[in-house]
């Protein structure tokens, strides 16, 4: 053990938003117990290219005693990651198969509630089923010409009229960028964004720091996808009030976009 340089976290900055871990290319970050942590130093090799995608400043490099960096370590661990382990083979079914929380179903709004008119705040907006981005098939029929709905799940909670003014004519899948792996969100919609033919996309989110995790990877897989998808994004604080609104058109740039407050 000699003395180099690492990573460290300060925990009180820290709020767990997790956009350092897809940005260390040798795994030595995680969430652990909502703040990010390094897994091990050997793991880390002090370069210190999460440093720039922490929105708090909470990762700093230092010079420290520390296990040397151990390349082949983190190919091993890598490895253990994304290595496919054998399902277990299926008992025998009943009747019914299938999970009813993920069977796919796409039901019509009464017409008299699709207009322009005030509809009262009980009508629901839902079209589709399941809403859980975990759970939707890429290829499911509802995504095809959609105007889409990527909102974090505490949104519906915090915002009164969401059917209303969010929900209403799209297409929703829903999820928490802290809570959940990031990393398999901007894989999963990258996907959804290359097999359908998207026409819009909005991303209502809170105001706390971590839920913008659910706007990169929304931004990252747009990218990934080779799209050029209109993209618009609500900051929606916690007592309901819209904070800013963002519209981005095909081939803007983000610093280009229009703010509304």
């Amino acid at each position: 053990m000699a003395t180099r340089k690492i990573v460290t976290i300060d925990e009180e900055k820290c709020n767990g938003c997790g956009l350092c871990v897809p940005n260390c290319a040798e795994g030595a970050l995680q969430i652990i117990d909502g703040k990010a942590k390094l897994v091990s130093d050997k793991f880390c090799d002090g370069l210190g290219a999460c440093l720039g995608h922490c929105p708090e400043d909470a990762i700093t490099i230092i010079e420290r005693d520390a296990e040397d960096f151990d390349e082949k370590a983190v190919e091993v661990y890598a490895h253990k990651k994304h290595e496919v382990k054998p399902e277990p083979q299926p008992k025998p079914l009943p009747a019914f198969v299938g999970c009813p929380s993920s069977t796919p179903m796409h039901f019509k709004i009464h017409e008299s509630n699709t207009g322009t008119g005030p509809v009262g705040p009980s009508v629901s907006m839902l079209s589709q089923w399941p809403v859980q981005l975990k759970l939707v098939p890429i290829n499911a029929p509802y995504f095809q010409d959609a105007d889409l709905l990527v909102v974090a799940d505490c949104v519906p909670f915090a915002y009164a009229n969401f059917h209303q003014d969010f929900l209403r004519g799209k297409t929703v899948v829903m999820g928490c960028p802290k809570l959940d792996d990031i990393q398999y969100y901007r894989e999963k919609l990258t996907e959804i964004f290359k097999a359908n033919s998207i026409k819009s996309i909005t991303v209502p989110y809170m105001e706390v720091p971590c839920c913008f995790g659910l706007v990169k990877a929304t931004e990252d897989a747009i990218a990934a996808s080779g799209k050029n998808i209109p993209l618009k994004k609500v900051k929606v604080g916690i007592r309901g009030d819209v904070k800013t609104e963002e519209q981005e058109t095909p081939f803007s740039h983000p610093q280009h976009a229009t703010h509304a407050h």
